[in-house]
């Protein structure tokens, strides 16, 4: 599934907001709202939102980044559309680009934050990793194990893992990846804080299956079970980046690409030497 960058003007100022879980410890809200007008059902999320100054971050973009980044690898994930539109937050109109998606749900599945799972279904001493291999996520794990240190997510809590449970068919499944906001430069604003950035230093991040670091997460995965995924290419940089042109700065784009190409060498190498 394509993703999609909607650059024309949506009226969407009837839309209502609210908070988001989040446990990065970033200045400012990450707000969500859901159209239940629209069939599927349609959900939406705003970049880092500040009170005084509005839209200050550039999460939504990151999504759609890491949602082609994703498609390319060949890993199911959640697909988020970019959309330009007009909003209204307290009172205030503003203008931005916003992520929507659609309800990954089947008929009939509930969902539950694998961190609540964990709690209400662990044996004594069970590690989250552990708990999930037991359930026969270990596949699932991995694969998102290696994304978070592609983009160096930083905000992988354990309600950014579902557990979908379907009671008359008794199935159990993790939803497909979401929520990756929180990764590449963020918490960058100025040229300045993106030229010092360091798209190789590994900086501290919430991991419920695993640890504070995405480049020792590495090590949880066996070697036998290392994800076997499809090669990301130097010429992938134009179909990561298509049409973000006027969104976000070219330096911006040249850091975010840099993280994933230098990343991805990064991680082959680590595959050949275990």
């Amino acid at each position: 599934m394509s993703t999609t960058i909607i650059h024309e003007k949506q009226d969407l100022r009837y839309l209502s907001w609210s908070l988001i879980r989040s446990s990065s410890g970033t200045a400012g809200s990450f707000l969500k709202a859901t159209d239940d007008l629209q069939q599927p059902k349609l959900y939406y999320k705003l970049s880092n939102y500040d009170g005084m100054r509005g839209i200050i971050g550039h999460e939504c973009v990151n999504e759609l980044i890491v949602d082609r980044l994703l498609n390319i690898l060949g890993i199911e994930h959640l697909h988020y559309d970019l959309v330009h539109a007009e909003i209204d937050v307290d009172g205030k109109a503003m203008d931005t680009y916003l992520c929507a998606s659609r309800d990954f749900k089947e008929r009939g599945e509930h969902k539950i934050a694998l961190d609540a799972y964990y709690q209400a279904e662990r044996a004594n001493n069970e590690t989250p990793l552990a708990f999930c291999i037991r359930n026969g996520w270990s596949a699932y794990i991995y694969k998102m194990l290696v994304v978070d240190f592609l983009i160096l997510n930083r905000d992988r809590h354990g309600a950014n893992i579902e557990v979908l449970r379907n009671a008359q068919k008794k199935s159990l499944r993790l939803a497909p990846i979401f929520d990756h906001g929180l990764s590449f430069l963020f918490n960058c604003y100025t040229e300045e804080d993106i030229e010092k950035f360091d798209v190789m230093k590994d900086r501290m991040v919430q991991c419920f299956v695993g640890s504070r670091s995405v480049q020792e997460n590495l090590l949880l995965i066996p070697k036998e079970e290392l994800p076997s995924l499809n090669p990301l290419k130097e010429s992938d940089r134009s179909t990561l980046l298509a049409g973000l042109e006027n969104i976000i700065p070219v330096s911006l784009q040249d850091k975010i690409w840099s993280m994933i190409w230098q990343r991805w060498l990064y991680y082959e190498d680590f595959c050949n030497q275990r």
